[in-house]
């Protein structure tokens, strides 16, 4: 790929293609306007969100002590994160999007594929973190109105406050959408200070229930000698590994 810049002879007739667009045309570097901190606050925000606290937690709660949950974290993120960087190198340098880098290995057409499944997962995992962030409002609501916690008798378990919820939720999401790539990096920056704040007073919260730290990381493993679960570590880490590959994909 020639990095050197198009002259407007060459710059009109790619506009005129049919392979183009402008969602998908390479953004200049004087248009550039993500730096170091909003990438930090993107970082921020996918890790200190409600479906990676309820990730982590589901490792402790399947029979893992705190460090065997930190390492199996850790080690899903690295191997995530080489493939990652190789795989941005290009986009960042040449200010294309994921639909066009896949055509230099599937071809322009053969590049759709690669495109909708990235899409499909992507629609699959909004609806998830919709739902989920739904239901936090739903919950928090409940406390107020103790009424709109009754269980639902429908086929689809779903009660009509909370889909209410999940809809006022969409559609905050959806307007932030809508708004443009600026609103997303602003609302990002504001939002990355606030998370690190909350979960510095969620555990400082922990820390008060808990009785101090000392509780909490003595917990021993269900997988070690003389507990329920021993010897089946493997057997939980494996899946538990793969969990939370896929979970880190899918920020990316």
């Amino acid at each position: 790929m020639n990095s050197a810049p198009l002259s407007a002879e060459q710059v009109a007739a790619l506009q005129q293609s049919s392979l183009y667009n402008q969602d998908l045309a390479p953004v200049p570097e004087e248009r550039r306007k993500w730096r170091v901190w909003n990438f930090a606050a993107l970082w921020i925000s996918m890790s200190a969100c409600i479906p990676t606290y309820m990730l982590a937690s589901s490792l402790i709660g399947g029979g893992m002590n705190w460090s065997q949950a930190i390492i199996t974290i850790f080690l899903a993120n690295l191997i995530v994160l080489i493939p990652m960087i190789l795989n941005a190198h290009a986009g960042t340098h040449y200010g294309i999007p994921f639909p066009v880098y896949c055509r230099a290995a599937f071809g322009t057409f053969g590049a759709n594929v690669p495109a909708l499944l990235r899409a499909f997962v992507a629609c699959g995992w909004f609806g998830i973190q919709t739902w989920i962030g739904g239901a936090a409002i739903h919950k928090i609501l409940s406390v107020f109105f103790p009424a709109m916690g009754y269980e639902a008798h429908n086929a689809l378990g779903v009660t009509l406050p909370q889909f209410l919820c999940f809809l006022v939720f969409w559609g905050v999401n959806m307007w932030v959408i809508y708004k443009g790539i600026d609103c997303i990096r602003i609302l990002l920056e504001i939002k990355a200070p606030l998370l690190i704040a909350l979960g510095l007073a969620l555990l400082w919260w922990a820390y008060k229930t808990a009785g101090g730290f000392g509780p909490m990381l003595t917990q021993p493993s269900a997988f070690a000698a003389g507990q329920p679960k021993a010897g089946q570590f493997w057997k939980f880490f494996v899946p538990a590994l793969t969990g939370n590959i896929g979970f880190g994909r899918r920020c990316h």
